[in-house]
């Protein structure tokens, strides 16, 4: 069973996490042969003041 974390800054909608949801289940049934009940997808959503890049936030670096 794949398991796959994904982890993302906050800021997409739900339609664009289905297409991605559905986009990775599809690739992993493709190359791994794997039913796609198989598949589990989490998504873990960061603040941009969580994440830093450079020894700077992004919410400092990108201006979110």
């Amino acid at each position: 069973m794949p398991i796959v974390q994904i982890e993302m800054l906050e800021g997409r909608n739900l339609e664009q996490k289905r297409e991605m949801v559905k986009g990775v289940t599809d690739a992993l049934v493709k190359t791994l042969k794997c039913p796609p009940e198989a598949v589990h997808i989490i998504i873990r959503e960061m603040k941009a003041e969580n994440v830093a890049e450079n020894g700077a936030l992004f919410i400092d670096s990108r201006g979110s």
